[in-house]
This record gives C-alpha cells, sequence and structure tokens, in this order.
C-alpha cells in the first residue's frame, strides 16, 4: 500500500492529475468563457450589422436632401421662371412646379426677402429668417432639416398644418409629457438665388416637403436597408423619423400586425427616456438593443440636426433581436453540449494514453531537438514537483542558461570588435577624405600665387609704357595747342583707350592684391543687384534666342562691395549664355538663405557640366571653352565671394542645365584668402 507522500510524488499520480483535472477544472471554467465570449461577440455582430445599416440609412436621407437642393437650384436657374418674372403667369409656375417636384409648398422671394409669389395664397411680408434663406440670399443654395410650428405652418397653408398633427400616444419607458399631440411639422427646406439677365441676385425660391406622415420616406429607407430576404430567421426590419422623441413616420406597427395601412403603425408612439437622453440630450449615435413599441430590436438611432445645429429629432432603424436570441440560446446550448460530450469521452482515452506517455520526458526530448536545430531559448521549463523527472529537468535548464549565457559574451564581445573595426575604418576614412581636400586647397593656393606674381609683372611692365604715352600725348597737346583741334576726336579717343588700358591694369592688381584693393563694403539690395546685372549682358543675351526668367523672393540685404558683386554675377550669366548657343532658359533666383544671409542662383538649360569636370570649375587655368576663356573667371568670383565670408556651390546635370548659387552674408565675415600672402610680396 503506496504512502501519502508516495502516492502523490510519483510520477503515476502526476500522470493521473494531468487527466482529469482538465475535464474538471478547464471544461466548466471553458464553457463559462464560451458563454460570455459567444453571447459578447454575437451582440457585436448584430450591433455591427445595425451600424453599417444606420450609415445606409443617413447616406439615403443625406441624398433625398442634396436632390432636393438641386431641383430647388434648378428652378431657380430656369428659363421659365425667368420668362414668369418678367412676363407673368408666376403663381402658375410655382403651382406647376410645387405639383411636378411634390414639393408642399413653393415661394419666391425679392431681394430684400419679402414674399412676391406663392404655390397657395401669397401673404404679405417677410420670410422668416431661416439660415437657408440668409445663405440663399447671399447668393449659396442651401438645404436642410427644419422644424416649423403650428402657426409658420399655418401661415404657409392650413392643410399643412393639419397634416402635421401627430396623436400622442402613451408609451411605456418614455419621458413624461403633458401634451396630446404633436402640432410641429419636419420639413425638407431648400433655398436657391434667382439671378437677374446682369448677374446680380433677383430673388431667391424657396420649397418645402413635409416629412410629418410622409409614409413613403421610411417606407424607402426600410427597403433600401432591409430588402427583401436579408434578415434571416424571420427578423423583420423596420424604419422611423422621429421630431423629438415623437414617431412621427414609421413603419414599425402597434401591435406587430402586418398590415400596411397607416393606422396600424406606432405614429404618435415615443422613444423611451434613455435613448432620448443618450441621441437628443448627449447628440450620441445609439447602436445597441432596444424596447420599441412592444419589442425588443437591435436599433440604431442617430440625432437629426435642424440648419440652427439643434437636435431636433432622430433618425432610426433595426431589427427584431427575438429571432436571434433564440438562435443564440441554441447554439450556445449546442457547443456547451458538444464540449461536455467530448470532455466525457476524451477522459477515459486520456487515462489510457497516461499509461504510457511520460509528457516531462518528451518535453526534455523535445527541448534538446529544439536546441540542435538552433533555438537557443529553447527550454524544458518548470516541472512540478521534487521527483526525479523533475530535478533532471532543472538541471537540464540549468546547464542550457550556462551555455546560453557563455555564448550570449562571445556574440558580445565579437559584436564590440566589429563596431571597433567600424568606427576604426570610418576615422581612417574621414582623415584621408580631408587629406584630399588639404592637398587640393594647397594646389589651388599655389596656382594662385603664381597667377599672383604672373599678374603683378605683367601690371608693372605695362603701366610704364602707358604712362609714357600718356604724358607724350600731353604733350604733343600743349605743343599743337589750336591746331590740334581738327584731330580732337582722334586724341580723346587716345585718351579713352589708355584709360581703359590703366582700368585693366587695375582689375590684374586687384586680382594680385586683394587686400590692397578691395572695395568698400555696403549694404546691397540682391534683387537690384541681379536687375542691374541684366542690364549689363544685354548685349550676350542678344546674340542667341535666350529667354530670361526671374524669381527674385528675397527680403534682407547684404553686406559687401556692390561693383565686386555684379562682377560675379555678370561673370556667371556669361558663362550662362555661352553654355546655352542654340538659345534656352536664363533663370535669376533670390531667396532669403536660413537667417544668415540671401542665396542668388543663375541657372540655365544648357549641356551642364560633366561630372568629371564637376570637381575643378573653379581650379585656376581649368575651362572647358579652348577659345573663348582663360579658365580665371570663377577662381576670381569665388575669391571675391569667400573675401566677405560666402561662397558659391555648383550643381549640374548633363543635358538639362547648371545651375551656380552665390551664398552672402547679410554681416560679412572677413576670410583671409589663401595663398594671398604670397600674392601681396609679389
Amino acid at each position: 500500500m503506496l504512502k501519502w507522500p508516495d502516492l502523490f510524488g510519483s510520477v503515476r499520480a502526476k500522470l493521473l492529475l494531468i487527466v482529469l483535472l482538465p475535464p474538471a477544472i478547464m471544461v466548466p471554467a471553458l464553457t463559462g468563457l464560451l458563454v460570455y465570449w459567444g453571447d459578447s461577440a454575437y451582440d457585436k455582430l448584430l450591433v455591427s450589422r445595425v451600424s453599417a445599416e444606420m450609415i445606409t440609412a443617413h447616406q439615403y436621407m443625406e441624398r433625398v436632401l442634396e436632390a432636393h437642393g438641386r431641383a430647388v437650384a434648378g428652378f431657380a436657374e430656369s428659363a421659365q421662371l425667368a420668362r414668369a418674372i418678367d412676363g407673368g403667369g408666376l403663381r402658375e409656375l410655382l403651382q406647376k412646379t410645387a405639383a411636378g417636384e411634390k414639393f408642399d409648398f413653393v415661394r419666391l422671394l425679392d431681394a430684400e426677402g419679402r414674399i412676391v409669389a406663392a404655390s397657395g395664397d401669397t401673404p404679405a411680408g417677410r420670410w422668416q429668417d431661416w439660415p437657408v434663406v440668409r445663405e440663399a440670399l447671399d447668393g449659396r443654395g442651401s438645404v436642410a432639416i427644419d422644424i416649423f410650428s403650428a402657426a409658420q405652418l399655418a401661415e404657409v397653408s392650413p392643410r399643412l398644418a393639419e397634416r402635421a398633427r401627430v396623436p400622442l400616444v402613451p408609451t411605456p419607458n418614455a419621458a413624461p409629457d403633458p401634451r396630446s399631440e404633436e402640432t410641429g411639422g419636419m420639413l425638407i427646406h431648400a433655398a436657391a438665388p434667382v439671378r437677374g439677365a446682369d448677374g446680380r441676385l433677383a430673388g431667391v425660391v424657396v420649397a418645402g416637403v413635409m416629412l410629418n406622415h410622409n409614409l413613403g420616406f421610411v417606407d424607402t429607407i426600410n427597403d433600401i436597408v432591409y430588402p427583401e430576404g436579408s434578415l434571416p430567421l424571420g427578423s423583420k426590419g423596420t424604419a422611423t423619423l422621429f421630431l423629438g422623441d415623437v414617431r412621427i413616420a414609421t413603419n414599425v406597427r402597434l401591435f406587430g400586425g402586418d398590415s400596411g395601412e397607416s393606422g396600424t403603425r406606432a405614429l404618435g408612439t415615443r422613444v423611451s427616456q434613455t435613448v432620448r437622453d443618450a441621441v437628443l440630450g448627449e447628440g450620441r449615435t445609439w447602436l445597441d438593443s432596444a424596447f420599441v413599441v412592444n419589442d425588443w430590436y437591435v436599433s440604431g438611432y442617430e440625432p437629426v440636426l435642424d440648419s440652427f445645429g439643434r437636435r431636433v429629432g432622430m433618425l432610426y432603424v433595426g431589427y427584431l433581436e427575438t429571432p436571434f436570441r433564440a438562435v443564440k440560446r441554441k447554439i450556445l446550448g449546442g457547443v456547451i453540449g458538444v464540449i461536455l460530450l467530448a470532455a466525457l469521452v476524451s477522459v477515459p482515452l486520456l487515462l489510457w494514453r497516461a499509461r504510457r506517455i511520460f509528457g516531462p520526458l518528451e518535453r526534455m526530448d523535445a527541448t534538446m531537438a529544439a536546441v540542435e536545430a538552433g533555438d537557443v531559448s529553447a527550454r524544458v521549463g518548470q516541472v512540478p514537483g521534487r521527483d526525479e523527472v523533475a530535478r533532471l529537468a532543472e538541471h537540464f535548464d540549468a546547464l542550457l542558461d550556462t551555455l546560453h549565457e557563455r555564448n550570449a559574451e562571445l556574440s558580445r564581445l565579437n559584436t564590440e570588435l566589429d563596431f571597433k573595426v567600424i568606427e576604426r575604418t570610418r576615422e581612417l576614412a574621414l582623415a584621408l577624405e580631408d587629406l584630399r581636400a588639404a592637398q587640393k586647397q594647397l594646389v589651388r593656393s599655389e596656382k594662385l600665387a603664381a597667377i599672383g606674381q604672373l599678374t603683378a609683372g605683367v601690371a608693372h611692365e605695362i603701366n610704364n609704357p602707358i604712362a609714357v604715352m600718356q604724358g607724350n600725348l600731353d604733350l604733343l597737346r600743349e605743343e599743337l595747342g589750336a591746331a590740334a583741334a581738327p584731330v580732337g576726336n582722334e586724341l580723346r579717343l587716345l585718351d579713352e583707350q589708355i584709360h581703359r588700358i590703366r582700368v585693366i591694369v587695375t582689375k590684374l592688381l586687384q586680382f594680385a592684391r586683394p587686400d590692397e584693393f578691395a572695395g568698400y563694403v555696403e549694404t546691397v539690395d540682391a534683387n537690384a543687384a541681379v536687375a542691374d546685372c541684366l542690364v549689363l549682358v544685354r548685349h550676350e543675351l542678344k546674340k542667341g534666342d535666350i529667354e530670361v526668367v526671374q524669381e527674385l523672393r528675397a527680403t534682407g540685404p547684404v553686406r559687401l562691395n556692390r561693383n565686386e558683386l555684379q562682377q560675379v554675377l555678370i561673370n556667371l550669366a556669361v558663362n550662362a549664355v555661352q553654355s546655352m548657343a542654340a538659345g534656352g532658359r536664363l533663370t535669376f533666383v533670390t531667396e532669403d538663405w536660413d537667417a544668415k544671409g540671401v542665396r542668388i542662383g543663375v541657372r540655365d538649360t544648357g549641356a551642364g557640366i560633366p561630372p568629371e569636370h564637376l570637381a575643378r570649375v573653379f581650379d585656376p587655368f581649368f575651362t572647358t571653352k579652348k577659345t573663348q576663356g582663360t579658365g580665371l573667371g570663377l577662381s576670381i568670383s569665388l575669391a571675391l565671394i569667400e573675401r566677405y565670408g560666402g561662397t558659391i556651390s555648383v550643381d549640374s546635370r548633363l543635358g538639362e542645365g547648371t545651375e551656380f548659387s552665390v551664398y552672402l552674408l547679410s554681416e560679412p565675415v572677413f576670410r583671409e584668402q589663401e595663398g594671398m600672402d604670397t600674392l601681396e610680396t609679389t
């Protein structure tokens, strides 16, 4: 005979518990969850259906409103109305239109809102200040739901006021109401402007359709939302329009009858106070079960707003819930029965299988297979009890944990090594890039220094003979005196050409010694500088079919020498024109450059610069124009702009064109130009 510790600590006892506990505990729990979840899911399914049906009913109501609005707008713009206004027969036309469009009334107002003509009697005075009328007087057609009081309906037509009356029927769960009948009328209210031949507002057409007792309206909604055969299990769909909480048009039956006469319809009954407070009080859409007149329905209610934005009624669709409840109970009962039957059948089978299967050992085997397959996170897990298998599983998991930790440590060290290699490689790449940039700048500085020496020497050699020529020319003019008058024009031309040579020499010296010849700094309007540049390159633009586009959006000034800026812009413009030998478009762009200054862009539609030449365009003596340039223009331009802390960049695509961007500072930061010390000492 087994002792109690042996009984509860043996593998056999555990297997018996494993087999018997699921039927004893899990089946009731599963049944309870199934009942709860099934009931909840089934209710959500019913509510989701009525939610979709509510959307369909809302969309139909919106289309009805739009159709009435279009009908009124079309009549307001019709030639018939214009002829009737000018020639007579206006009342007959309004009556004909009301009958044809099924309006309960049609009225014509003047531009001041006074009633001019009506399909019925034409009272004097103004039409009430409705929002739809105000919008029409402002020139816009409008349509909305509006509630007319009994007096307002009687002013339109006594018959309309009588049609609106709905006797109230006592309804369980409804909010208290001392009234015995609903006398107000819910109307589709539309208005559209009428314009004269000169296009000015001549009046307004106003029309309305009564929804009280409008059974065709709710029957159409019901046919759209619940077509024949759409609801299973004998359920029936219903639709209702409420004025406040009173049913004014519905196909809900008072006593569940099937008759189609209006006498059996639940007109005058009222919605429950719970729904009324949620929909009319809080403005929420109700999607849930609700007691409707005499039975429970899966219901959807949404508020109806008038032209003033007030909640004045409700639109309802829903279907009978009783058939679905019966089916739900049958389904849940059947499922519960199946679960119980399965439990009763499976217990003997599990007991038979438990004698041959040792679950913990199988789990250990599966864990070893998973680890061999590469799943290092696989573990046997906690095995209840204190027997040999449980201890073996615990030791096995501990061994796997130790192995996993060591592998993770090795992986971490390997990852750190990889990151260090990547970081060192990146640093070497950055250092190599800096070295190449420094080499390139050094080459440029050496070229600039050589240019400075050459320029200074040339300027010196030219200045001496120019001074001799100017002196002899002055001496010649003094010696000849009045006799020099016949050749005065020639002498003037000689003076001008000598002055021109001096200017050229000065420019050369400016490049050779920029610090000595730097222009004074002034406040420059970038937009004006571009405009002046266009005047100076006008002769170049006339050489080809060049379209000039200006996009001048800069708002702030910049600080530098105006003449030097124009020199740079002219050089860029001439280069752009020369790249468009067959014509094209030259675009000047100015825009604010962050909060630093201004960017000036010079863009052409020429052939573009090859990628292999793009990095060398600012190098001295580099040029692709073998017969037109010296290769100094862009280099000098860059030096001039950098002197004031700015820079020049280039972007080009073959076959599309090139754009040079000149970046200028609002407050210049003067830089020591590389190579300038050498230039100043030559």
